[in-house]
């Protein structure tokens, strides 16, 4: 995420995804108490987030983790998870999870070893949609592994060129229409590749970066920005009247998920040290050394922390 890596004018704690025990709820909060094992989405852009010891989340962002589940896995789940979560269901409009379509149903998501383009893949074979037409690169393996071959699924590397991908991806569709997709990556390139995918003038995509306005589509542009949830009213041009609701629903959805074993986190590398090696974990995301996991930090370990 570049708003990680690109200088500030004063100190910042970015962090947005946080697990571990709750210290201590707010007046009126119901369903949590001191001591719970919790993941969280730390509201972007207020203070206290989680590039500290101790952040604030508000608790309809704030979800229960059974005791198998380890604070690390927990960690990759919040931020990407609702990310495709509203790209799917809020922005483009697909079958929920509880229910779930019968018919052939295409999606194509570009960035499937992404983080959210990976939880993108796992929410929708919940929804049973079919096939998953998924564009990775070096990620490929890992993404193979959240596909379903026999229903059709599909794993493309981008590297193969425009039109490879577009030939791979009549291939998957078959005879069905190509209507939906979800860009995680969002430059102009893969927008434009995956517009010449869809059914012309019909197709909708869930960008997540701001298009620009020279980016002249055939296809809806649905932009998705996770941040939404946290908005008690629609204001221009972000918030969506009920992205609040929607995730304060699935965000107890991924913690039933999780005690009930149908849903999981992602891969992930604890990097030592702490704070200490926040650094170079941006530089090395910035220079695209990461591949189909997530990085993380143990706030303990930083030096001087007590």
């Amino acid at each position: 995420m570049p708003k990680l890596w690109a200088p500030q004018a004063s100190p910042s704690n970015y962090g947005d995804d946080l697990s571990g025990y709750i210290e201590a709820v707010g007046e009126d909060v119901l369903g949590f108490n001191k001591g719970d094992r919790v993941a969280a989405f730390h509201e972007m852009g207020a203070p206290h987030g989680s590039y500290a010891e101790y952040s604030i989340a508000w608790a309809h962002s704030v979800f229960h983790l059974p005791t198998r589940i380890t604070f690390e896995e927990a960690a990759t789940i919040p931020l990407a998870a609702m990310t495709a979560a509203l790209g799917l269901y809020q922005r483009l409009g697909l079958p929920l999870p509880w229910s779930t379509t019968t018919a052939p149903l295409p999606l194509v998501i570009y960035g499937g070893a992404t983080t959210v383009g990976s939880f993108a893949i796992k929410l929708a074979a919940l929804s049973n949609i079919h096939p998953i037409i998924a564009i990775a690169g070096n990620g490929t393996p890992y993404v193979n592994t959240l596909l379903d071959k026999s229903k059709g699924d599909m794993v493309i590397d981008y590297r193969q060129g425009e039109i490879h991908i577009l030939e791979k991806i009549k291939e998957a569709a078959g005879d069905n229409p190509i209507i939906y997709a979800l860009d995680t990556v969002s430059e102009m390139n893969t927008l434009r590749t995956i517009d010449r995918a869809l059914v012309p003038s019909k197709g909708k995509i869930a960008n997540l970066l701001p298009s620009s306005p020279e980016n002249k589509l055939s296809s809806e542009l649905l932009f998705t920005m996770v941040g939404t949830v946290h908005a008690s009213k629609p204001t221009k041009p972000w918030p969506v009247l009920g992205d609040r609701e929607f995730g304060t629903l699935f965000f107890s959805f991924f913690g039933r998920g999780l005690q009930e074993g149908w849903f999981h986190g992602n891969p992930y590398e604890v990097r030592t040290g702490g704070l200490d090696a926040l650094g170079q974990v941006l530089r090395d995301l910035e220079a695209g050394k990461n591949s189909a996991k997530k990085y993380l930090l143990k706030i303990a370990e930083t030096k001087g922390n007590m």
